[in-house]
């Protein structure tokens, strides 16, 4: 499986953007995708997952409100709406899959096996 991130970019804080995450598998049935995010200096950190078998999504409580996970089955994408962003929110986002997860497991980075590249997202107050 490979992952394409992307929509990073600079905004000002209150500001949206969008990222989106577009997968080369066919078949996601059993697939949690999941976006982390890591700033300069601190651990890759979990922000949401998307359970594709059933549409369930799962948030950190720090973006819980203001980020929304959901996919497009005709695209093999998994968008991460992102509004009013802090400039706290500023890191490197990642998307991540894998077809082996358990829920307790889906906040942990290492529990993946698929990355993408990673999209810079920088929120200036």
């Amino acid at each position: 499986v490979q992952l394409q991130a992307s929509g990073g970019g600079l905004v000002q804080a209150g500001g949206s953007l969008r990222l989106s995450c577009t997968a080369s598998a066919r078949t996601f049935s059993r697939f949690f995708m999941s976006w982390f995010r890591q700033a300069p200096g601190e651990q890759r950190e979990f922000v949401a997952a998307y359970n594709w078998n059933g549409g369930s999504t799962y948030y950190a409580d720090s973006v819980k409100g203001r980020f929304t996970i959901s996919r497009d089955n005709a695209k093999n994408t998994v968008y991460l709406q992102m509004n009013n962003l802090k400039p706290e929110d500023t890191a490197v986002y990642y998307c991540a899959a894998d077809s082996r997860l358990i829920l307790s497991s889906i906040r942990y980075a290492e529990q993946y096996d698929y990355w993408g590249q990673g999209t810079q997202v920088t929120v200036s107050s």
